[in-house]
């Protein structure tokens, strides 16, 4: 059993302030590391109505809610919140056995006037707390006891830091989980494993736990045990056979099981992940009878090809693409999947069934039958597209989730050629759904996309805000599932410095030094340093991820909501003509 210590969080500690970002999540700012601590737990150990997530950073904790009308009444909510005297858990105590032999490990020693023993034997003399997650999953930001090792961020962060490299940034320290980007200085490596899904708790240090790192001359390198994702797909492919579902003969540009995300996780590093037009999902399971969070196939730009094993319901939803089923004694390399042969087709013993290509409906059921081949077309409009087989696509959950997360490299896979889809048994109904209507979605035009302000509006002048709303912001190819990359006339910011990493949420609009912005979407790291001007109200970020590459993108302060403080813009001044 943990003990539990008595920790003050400051006298009448409370939340300094809290702000909106986006219309589902808010951000209490704090007066220090103490009172986060204190309201990471309070609301930890008795959630707010409407809580779905919690993160801690630095000097805020940001709360996600389950709609816009709970995030409100959490707002209003945090500020009552007394944090004196709030009992905080004690947790494990962790060891971490470590070379220190990083490259700024004399860099270190010169910023700190430490000398390289110095700031091996500061590092190792000290126990550190986890004080909370991010950047990726098994991440922990540790703050020690004392501030000798406080140093910068590199002035030029490496392309790639190795997977275990342990690092000190600010008063913080870390250790990379997996190989990544990285600013921070590198004072040593271990082989710890920091993430390991194998483990009932993930992360090897989760906040709250402390850990004590000790100096040794080599390190025991442990073998890595398939993932999860691993092992599902070698047993697919082993058990495609007997199984029934889907075979795949081409996974096209980017092909993802995805189904409505891992929600809750946030403090390990974690992001929701999920598909990213949820709207299309839901319809696609609704068609074939499946539960709403039933895991389905997410492909970009057309190209998908797929083999039934077995006969198979589908529906396919998205972006609108040419569906076309043929035969496999029209599909060069297909093979067959069933008991029926190419030849025994082609002869008409088929039972009865037409072995003619055909054309398939968008948003409506259909038969796809054993050993027919579906293949997907470049779409009209719009740029991602969902296919439900009935039953779900049935892979082993990671954290209650099939989802893929691209980001952490959390989930299945990516399709590739020769893979299995095994069907699952999510159902929901005994029959399958109506046809339904499909929404328009956008071409390379303009889409116009409502925003609210903040958190961090206030780090712009007028003229940026006004730039923000007064221009068309053109997707590049450098956009992915992480987040959108927009081009356009720069925004500059009206406030110098660094912002201490927070929380943030799908649908912010972060802007980064050069001042042209990123729209996360659903596999964004779930903490940044970079401001967020304004965030997408929820509801469109459906719409959102259906702009294709090289679509216009306008911005307009949403209806109904607070402009930000530095503009007197109206709403309907920003609107597309």
């Amino acid at each position: 059993m943990e003990t539990v210590t008595n920790t003050t969080a400051g006298p009448a500690a409370r939340v300094v302030a809290v702000r909106p970002v986006g219309t589902t999540a808010v951000l209490a700012e704090l007066a220090g590391l103490q009172d986060v601590l204190a309201l990471q737990a309070v609301l930890l150990e008795h959630p707010l109505p409407g809580q779905v997530d919690v993160l801690a950073a630095a000097e805020t904790v940001l709360v996600r809610a389950d709609s816009p009308q709970s995030a409100r009444r959490i707002a209003a909510r945090l500020p009552e919140l007394d944090l004196t005297g709030q009992a905080q858990s004690e947790g494990k105590l962790v060891q971490i056995e470590t070379v220190y032999d990083g490259e700024d490990l004399a860099e270190v020693g010169r910023l700190t006037g430490l000398g390289i023993e110095g700031v091996v034997a500061a590092h190792t003399g000290q126990v550190w707390t986890v004080a909370f997650g991010g950047f990726a999953p098994g991440f922990g930001y540790m703050v020690g006891e004392n501030q000798s090792l406080e140093v910068p961020r590199r002035s030029s962060p490496r392309t790639v830091v190795p997977a275990g490299s342990v690092a000190l940034a600010g008063n913080y320290s870390a250790v990379y989980p997996r190989q990544s980007p990285g600013g921070w200085q590198l004072i040593g490596r271990t082989s710890a494993r920091m993430w390991d899904l194998g483990r009932e708790q993930p992360a090897l240090a989760a906040p709250g736990d402390r850990v004590q790192f000790r100096a040794v001359r080599e390190l025991v390198e442990v073998s890595d045990p398939a993932s999860p994702a691993e092992s599902v797909t070698d047993a697919g492919a082993q058990d495609a056979g007997a199984a029934s579902g889907l075979r795949i003969l081409s996974p096209g540009l980017q092909s993802l099981i995805q189904d409505l995300g891992r929600h809750g996780h946030g403090g390990l590093g974690v992001s929701a992940a999920g598909a990213l037009d949820r709207s299309s999902l839901r319809r696609a399971n609704r068609i074939v009878g499946n539960q709403p969070s039933a895991a389905l196939v997410e492909t970009v730009a057309g190209g998908l090809r797929v083999q039934a094993v077995g006969d198979q319901v589908l529906a396919v939803t998205g972006a609108p693409v040419a569906l076309t089923i043929a035969p496999p004694s029209d599909v060069p390399g297909a093979g067959t999947a069933g008991t029926n042969t190419a030849e025994d087709s082609a002869a008409g013993d088929d039972g009865g069934r037409s072995r003619r290509v055909r054309n398939a409906p968008m948003a409506t059921a259909f038969a796809l039958l054993d050993g027919e081949v579906l293949t997907l077309g470049a779409p009209e409009r719009g740029f991602r597209t969902y296919l439900a087989v009935r039953g779900g696509v049935d892979t082993v959950p990671v954290l209650g989730s099939r989802s893929t997360d691209t980001m952490s490299g959390i989930g299945p896979e990516p399709l590739a050629s020769g893979g299995f889809l095994k069907a699952g048994k999510a159902t929901s109904s005994n029959v399958v759904g109506n046809p339904e209507v499909q929404p328009d979605y956008p071409d390379t035009g303009v889409t116009v996309l409502d925003i609210v302000p903040g958190p961090r509006d206030e780090w712009f002048d007028a003229a940026a805000l006004e730039s923000l709303c007064g221009q068309d912001w053109t997707v590049t190819p450098r956009s992915n599932r992480v987040g959108m990359r927009l081009d356009g006339r720069p925004l500059e910011r009206s406030r110098k410095g660094e912002l201490a990493s927070e929380g943030t949420v799908a649908g912010a609009l972060q802007i980064p030094p050069e001042g042209r912005p990123v729209l996360f979407l659903a596999d964004h790291p779930i903490t940044g340093g970079y401001p967020v001007v304004a965030v997408v109200v929820d509801h469109q970020l459906d719409l959102a991820a259906q702009v294709p590459i090289g679509g216009r993108i306008r911005f307009r302060w949403a209806p109904g909501y607070p402009l930000p403080a530095n503009t007197q813009t109206s709403p309907d001044a920003t609107q597309t003509k």
